[in-house]
Order: C-alpha cells, then structure tokens, then sequence
C-alpha cells in the first residue's frame, strides 16, 4: 500500500466537529496530579490540522502535561530520495517540533520527547539503514518503531489494505531482530484478533520491549457489533496471555477510535469524563489487574481520539478510574511507565 493510500485512509477515519467539541466543558480533575502523554501525533492533513499550536491548546487546557511521545502518523516524509528512507522525514519533523518545545519558550511540558517512527518490517536486514537514519535525524530523541500492522478480514473492520500477518512474517522477524539489536522499542497496534501474533513476538524476542498500542484493539463494528460481551471475554483472555510476557507494556487509550463501536460522536454533545469511566473502565482495570501498574500507561491518542471526546475531559476520566489505586500505582499509570519504558528524560 502506498504512503499516499495509507494517509487517505487514516483521512477517512478522522472526523473532528470543534464546534461540537465546545459543547462539553468540565472541571479538571486533581490538575497537579503530573502526566507523559506518551502517544500523540503531529500532523497536517486537510481539515484536519494538529501541528504544535493545536498540540499545546490541548496540552494548556487544563492538566499537568510535563512530556509526551509523539507515534508514527504518516506524515511530514521525504519527497524524494530511497523509497524505504522516506518515513526518516517525520521523524525529522517532529523532532523539529521537539526543539521548538525545548526552547521553553511556550511552557514547561517536554513536547514529543520521545519519537516513534516507522520503517516496513519486510526489508529484512537491509530495515538497519533506515533504524539508524531514524536515530541521527532524531537528535536523542528516537525511541523506536511501529510499522504498519493492523489488519483484519472484515472490510467493515480492517484499517489498512496492508497484508496480513506481518509479524509472522520471516522478512518482519529479520527487521524485529534489527529493532532489538538498536536496543529500540517496537509499538505494535493491532486488532484483538491479531494479539496472538504479537504474543509470539514476546516470547520470541525477550529482550525487545513491545508497546501494545490501544488497550489492544478491541472491536465493536462491523460483525462484532452488539456482541461486546463476547469480544470483551476473547479480548481478555488474550490480553492475560500477553501480560505473561515480562517484556510487554500496554498503552491504556485509543477506544475512543471508531473500531471500538462507542459512538459517542453521534451524541447530541460530547461525552462526559462521566460517561467514558461507565463505558471504558472495564477494558482499563481489566489491563491493569493484568499487567501491574508499572506496564501500563494511559495515553491519549489524538487527535485521532479527538473525533469523539475533549482532550481535558478524556484525562478526567482516566483519573477517575483510578482513584482507588494508590499515589506510587497512579505514578506508574500516568507518567513513570512511559518515562521507564521509552527512556525520556523527564
């Protein structure tokens, strides 16, 4: 799939209504309590524009944002050059956008400390080149990689038209090998279906650190919808198995994506912190009682997850579900583990 089909597609998904957004304004929750929002992205797509001033409006809105990790969004490559160095252009302008930050001329919170970039995992041997690219063009900050992977047989459900089963892939496990050689992460967002796959790559690689990116995809469209139940007792049971694997950590965030079936884009206004703790709370204490605290953390996703939810109201929901949780387990939840497991310097 062509870099251009794939940002078509991400395009497509997108559907942020601010004037809608306004409707919904609450109190910050605990606005001392300190947060790493370790995935967020940066980007300039028509109508939909989340460069470092629409970033810092939702960083200023309210919480304790002290850093952040932006992930791989398709956006700012290379024009020309080698086809496989292309994707080096974000990490390139993001890091730019880093720097901006740094100046401390526009706040105190550490913006997109941490780079994520991305590479195709079927180049084998020959993804080095392009690793180390990342890591000059990202001035300290390169973290590590999450290549394209989402996929499932459902057209009403599959994100990208990419090809199936990447990770099991002989080629993908030369590249994984590559990543882990790099001493980089690898962010893996998958569909719950696909968790099995990203198990076998734990196990395999028990010195790579895997990121499961949204709370590990569970589904609600498509044929899976008004079967929550169902999907909610697979997905669990597969997240159980992954947190078995030491070098696993899990990004709490990304329901509200339209793959999670909640629609909340379709209310007259937007949710309350309220209304997500009711809908959300048991997929995030079901991670949490699973990994521990010290591999989970929560994350925002936008402005992806900006189509159906206030960014100041998302983190006072994800507050909320933890009040029971003590002041170190909050620590853990909502910065130390994303300071820990992509080693920012915060």
């Amino acid at each position: 799939m062509s870099d251009d089909s794939i940002r078509a597609a991400i395009k497509a998904h997108l559907g942020v209504n601010p004037e809608w957004l306004s409707k919904r304004k609450e109190e910050i929750v605990e606005p001392e309590l300190e947060i790493v929002d370790p995935h967020h992205h940066v980007w300039d797509m028509p109508g939909n524009r989340y460069l470092f001033d629409e970033l810092m409006a939702d960083f200023q809105s309210g919480h304790r944002i002290v850093g952040s990790v932006h992930v791989q969004c398709h956006s700012m490559y290379r024009a020309d050059g080698p086809e496989e160095m292309r994707p080096v252009g974000e990490t390139e302008f993001v890091n730019g956008v880093a720097a901006q930050s740094a100046s401390g001329a526009y706040g105190s919170a550490k913006v997109c400390t941490g780079i994520i970039g991305t590479t195709d995992l079927m180049l084998g041997t020959r993804v080095e080149p392009v690793l180390e690219a990342h890591l000059r063009a990202g001035g300290g900050r390169f973290r590590g990689i999450r290549p394209s992977l989402a996929w499932h047989e459902s057209s009403q459900v599959r994100a990208l038209d990419i090809k199936p089963h990447i990770l099991m892939q002989q080629q993908a496990r030369e590249a994984i090998a590559c990543i882990e050689k790099l001493n980089l992460s690898l962010d893996v967002w998958l569909f719950f279906t696909q968790l099995d796959e990203a198990l076998d790559v734990c196990r395999s690689f028990p010195g790579l650190k895997v990121v499961i990116d949204h709370a590990g995809g569970p589904v609600g469209i498509g044929p899976y919808e008004g079967q929550r139940e169902a999907v909610f007792a697979e997905w669990h049971k597969r997240i159980q198995a992954l947190a078995q694997c030491p070098n696993a950590v899990i990004k709490l965030g990304g329901l509200a994506m339209r793959y999670g079936g909640f629609n909340f884009n379709k209310l007259p206004s937007p949710p309350s912190s309220d209304l997500l703790l009711e809908k959300w709370k048991p997929y995030v204490e079901a991670c949490i009682q699973s990994f521990g605290p010290s591999r989970c953390m929560f994350e925002s996703n936008f402005p992806i997850d900006r189509g159906m939810c206030n960014y100041h109201v998302l983190w006072n929901a994800f507050k909320k579900m933890t009040l029971h949780y003590s002041p170190e387990e909050r620590e853990y939840l909502f910065r130390r583990t994303a300071v820990e497991t992509y080693k920012l310097a915060i």
